[in-house]
């Protein structure tokens, strides 16, 4: 083929994320920039397809504005970056987001491959454009998915030249991707995808490529694997998880009491699964949701500078959370600092979370019970978690309120507390909690009409058969799950 730029440029970088629009999909804006190496066999132009190996199913655009420098860039100033751009045109920096796992951040396989980073069709002159005036736009199948301006970028594009030339060269003809709007997603064998950026009266024209099928990788090396967090990451807004409960499992869970649980789970030789020492904020709403664990450990001052500021185990814990989860956090029953404050309960809502449950201290408890969002708690605290604790790690086996929690336990909650519950046992344990409570309403009717206990509470063989009567007439069958 003929190179798009003429000569291959000695390197392209991209930008993970760098409009608000996109910031707010990945629930973070990071405070400086941050890149990843894409290679030059990876650029193509327009018309040229974008093959997906067979075995992968999340192929990802991401429509961009290219920057092609003009001239060596080494140490400029922000003010000056844009006088080292010569051309801007149009980018689609194309990946599988079934190889992410393989090279975690650097994107090498994900997003390498030959194909990958078409650009085109035209080379807009820089000098001719306001970098802060420009519009991209993309469109799948001519349904318009991409439309946004370069007015309030993160980092503007004057910033990532300069930010870059204190430590990398820039040479000409080097590419920068200057990140993708809000919109992005995934596409299929079949699928048009086509790009166009414009501004000042000048346009690139719509950068073309269809979406082809590969043949499958060869066997030596990472294979294409996909779970929720990378059809998450790569469908963006438009992704609609699958429930990680039943509907079936989740009403009949909440169709039941904490208290029945715990005596169904004690006759199975369970005893030691409630946790212990904690209460709701708002006792009438009931919780039901998969346990996603967060685990903190006691406070050193000489390693809480590094696992305790910034992204720590605590915000990564907020960020994962998928629908229908609970946060379940080991704070080691230490109440005397807040493990959980108001702005990241919100967080834990909108992000779907079905619930919080910590054996450790909230903090905000006013504004926490306010959200709405089931929380349970060790006790108020005002202080903030390095008072005690630093966040350690998520997604682990941990100990909350004295009872073991592995990730994807069930947590099941109402005023009397909350305890956990083997997914594997659930449909059992309802049907028999079910039973159970239908035997102890017959068994309140009977006290309130002034019957004894002995043999009633539990119920004996001599009420057995009034009790079965008691069933037909309240049309309470058989009930299984």
């Amino acid at each position: 083929m003929t190179h798009p730029l003429g000569n291959p440029p000695s390197k392209i970088i991209a930008v993970h994320l760098n409009y608000p629009s996109r910031a707010k999909e990945r629930g973070r804006a990071p405070s400086q920039p941050s890149y990843f190496l894409k290679p030059p066999s990876s650029l193509s132009g327009t018309k040229e397809a974008i093959v997906r190996p067979e075995g992968c199913e999340l192929l990802g655009f991401e429509g961009e504005i290219a920057l092609v420098i003009g001239s060596r860039a080494q140490h400029v100033t922000p003010e000056n970056g844009w006088s080292y751009v010569r051309w801007v045109t149009a980018a689609n920096d194309a990946g599988v987001y079934d190889l992410r796992y393989a090279d975690s951040g650097s994107n090498v396989r994900s997003k390498g491959a030959d194909g990958f980073t078409p650009i085109g069709p035209r080379l807009l002159d820089a000098r001719e454009l306001d970098p802060a005036a420009l519009q991209l736009r993309t469109w799948v199948n001519s349904e318009l998915v991409q439309d946004d301006t370069t007015d309030t970028l993160l980092f503007p594009f004057g910033h990532l030249v300069a930010d870059l030339s204190r430590l990398v060269t820039l040479e000409p003809g080097d590419v920068i991707l200057t990140g993708t709007p809000a919109g992005a997603s995934v596409v299929s064998p079949g699928d048009l995808v086509e790009v166009e950026v414009s501004g000042g009266g000048l346009s690139t024209g719509r950068l073309r490529n269809p979406i082809a099928a590969g043949p499958a990788l060869d066997s030596y090396g990472a294979m294409p694997r996909v779970g929720p967090a990378e059809r998450e990451a790569a469908y963006g807004s438009a992704y609609v998880p699958e429930p990680l409960l039943g509907k079936e499992i989740e009403d009949g869970l909440r169709s039941v009491a904490v208290a029945t649980l715990s005596a169904q789970l004690r006759k199975r030789g369970l005893p030691h699964m409630s946790i212990d020492g904690v209460r709701p904020t708002r006792p009438g709403t009931g919780m039901v949701g998969v346990a996603h664990t967060l685990r903190y450990l006691p406070l050193r001052e000489d390693l809480f500078q590094r696992y305790g500021n910034g992204m720590n185990a605590q915000k990564q814990a907020i960020e994962e959370l998928r629908p229908g989860q609970v946060l379940v956090m080991d704070a080691r029953r230490d109440t005397s600092a807040g493990t959980l404050g108001d702005i990241l309960a919100l967080r834990a809502q909108q992000r779907g979370a079905a619930g919080v449950v910590t054996d450790g201290g909230l903090r905000d408890s006013a504004a926490v019970t306010e959200l709405g969002l089931p929380v349970y708690h060790g006790g108020e605290h005002p202080s903030v978690l390095g008072r005690r604790h630093v966040p350690w790690d998520t997604g682990v086996p941990i100990a909350c309120g004295g009872a073991l929690v592995q990730p994807g336990d069930l947590l099941v909650g109402d005023a009397d507390g909350v305890v956990v519950v083997p997914p594997e046992l659930a449909g059992e344990l309802i049907a028999d909690c079910r039973e159970q409570e239908a035997q102890e309403r017959f068994i309140t009717e009977q006290v309130r009409a002034g019957h004894g206990i002995e043999g009633l509470y539990p119920l004996g063989p001599e009420w057995r058969g009034p009790y079965e009567q008691w069933r037909k007439q309240h049309n309470l069958g058989g009930e299984s799950l």
